[in-house]
């Protein structure tokens, strides 16, 4: 019995660590492959610099797609669609807003903007999810509920007590949030099916008819009970005020969330989303001891009912933050902060493994497609970085004899070139971040667009500072077994 156990946590832990293995693996392999197969490693970073072309086309091609899409459906009156259907009054909504120590004035944007949609029935009940901890939770939450209780059915407001067997951040705050809704939704004799629960960032501002598509697409949906529904947050609400580095990061995230959204067979819900009552139910809502939250619920609920599970795109932009602490040393502490709790998500890939033996009533050929995206995602993030700039760089450098030969000579030539042609895809996403932020009504002067190609000179070193780096050191705590504390990210 004591040896079952023991193999078992052995290939536990493997499965937690093989992805971050891997990922020192490659970045190391020029260095340590290079004095015996430097051949090897060159195919390896053409092999590498070809995909990552081929990444960027695909990205760029995405991202114009989601927002001719997205053009397309700005002047769909979802509202109006909603009123002809039987169905519509019966949706109950609850929008829960997870929140630690914001400060009033986000909370306030955020709930406005919620009062102020264009849903035609008086059927959205408030939720601010604050953490018992927070000394000024019970204060915020009067203050809160005198100023908006007119716009909603009901203001619900719950204080999560952290227990001993719980992670403190978004996934322990939303179960007890949840938990307290499934309550009252049971005592009001409300069907789970009806109930459309909303994850709100307290400084995601959605959209005017973000309630009306919703609710129109989930009653048009045969399997609205299985599907999440995302519409991608887009981080330009305090663009100006930001450092241009942050400014960067914001864009470029921004873009690849626009490109992730018309990959419906690959999309998962990032941040604000919404989904059923009844399905958060069945998963028995969100594993109180993991950080990031939003891709984990997804892969809880794939594993209970395979392909049925799905996220529908939402073909509107919700406005959002960009890591802002007032000064450039503070910003780019947090910002490190953000990214390395981001790349936690490399977590769910043990997660992921763990459950992919034991479910036997999925299709192996599909466990394997959401396998292998979750581990795409997560190895290139901490490695591409490396292996575009310096990779190609090292193996001529530590074998003298191979670059003398015509490969050796090549590989960082044509490395650059590849590098250099799929950096040419940043001209589409300048447009795109000015067309988007327009949208947004954060619109930009023309003093400003010489430095926002300028900018993206220094691409390398801020991708590199505020991305493959928090990720790397993200992927390296896994290997060493070192937990993350969730921390809030500061937004002033």
């Amino acid at each position: 019995m004591s040896g079952q156990i023991t193999g078992s946590r052995f290939f536990l832990k493997f499965f937690d660590i093989v992805v971050p293995v891997l990922t020192w693996v490659i970045i190391t392999l020029p260095l340590w492959l290079s004095p015996f197969h430097p051949a090897v490693v060159a195919y390896f970073i053409i092999a590498f610099d070809l995909y990552f072309f081929y990444k960027s086309c695909s990205t760029v091609y995405y991202a114009v797609l989601s927002y001719r899409t997205i053009q397309r459906f700005q002047n769909v009156s979802f509202y109006r669609k909603l009123k002809s259907l039987e169905r519509a009054p019966d949706i109950q909504h609850f929008v829960i807003i997870p929140t630690y120590q914001e400060p009033m004035h986000k909370l306030e944007s955020t709930i406005n903007a919620v009062a102020h949609g264009d849903y035609p029935y008086k059927s959205i009940r408030l939720v601010l999810a604050f953490e018992k901890r927070e000394e000024e939770a019970e204060e915020k939450a009067d203050r809160l509920k005198n100023k908006f209780a007119q716009y909603f059915l009901e203001i619900i407001a719950t204080y999560h007590p952290l227990e001993a067997n719980e992670v403190a951040g978004k996934a322990s705050n939303q179960t007890y949030a949840a938990k307290i809704v499934d309550d009252y939704v049971t005592q009001n004799q409300i069907r789970r099916e009806n109930t459309i629960i909303t994850i709100c960032d307290a400084d995601s501002l959605l959209p005017k008819n973000y309630f009306s598509y919703l609710t129109f697409e989930y009653l048009g949906d045969k399997d609205q009970l299985y599907h999440f529904y995302w519409a991608p947050v887009m981080l330009y609400n305090n663009f100006w005020k930001l450092p241009f580095f942050v400014r960067m990061q914001a864009t470029l995230s921004s873009i690849l969330r626009l490109a992730f959204l018309s990959q419906k067979k690959k999309l998962i819900q990032i941040s604000t989303y919404s989904t059923s009552l009844w399905l958060l139910k069945k998963v028995g809502f969100w594993d109180v001891d993991i950080i990031p939250e939003d891709w984990h619920i997804y892969y809880q609920a794939f594993f209970l009912y395979g392909e049925k599970i799905q996220t529908i795109p939402l073909y509107i932009l919700v406005n959002g933050d960009a890591v802002y602490s007032g000064g450039i040393l503070k910003t780019l502490v947090n910002r490190y902060e953000q990214e390395k709790r981001w790349a936690w998500g490399a977590s769910d890939i043990g997660y992921v493994l763990k459950n992919f033996f034991t479910s036997s009533h999925i299709k192996t050929s599909v466990k394997l497609k959401k396998l292998l995206f979750l581990v795409e995602t997560h190895l290139l993030w901490p490695v591409s970085f490396f292996a575009l700039t310096i990779s190609a760089l090292i193996p001529p450098l530590v074998n003298p004899v191979f670059k003398r030969t015509v490969l050796g000579f090549l590989l960082p030539k044509l490395s650059s070139l590849i590098l250099t042609l799929s950096t040419s895809a940043l001209l589409i996403y300048v447009y795109l971040d000015i067309k988007l932020r327009k949208k947004l009504a954060q619109k930009t002067q023309i003093k400003n667009l010489p430095l926002l190609l300028i900018q993206w000179y220094l691409l390398p070193i801020v991708s590199f500072v505020l991305s493959s780096l928090p990720a790397l050191d993200a992927h390296t705590r896994i290997i060493l077994g070192k937990k993350l504390k969730y921390k809030v990210t500061e937004k002033v």
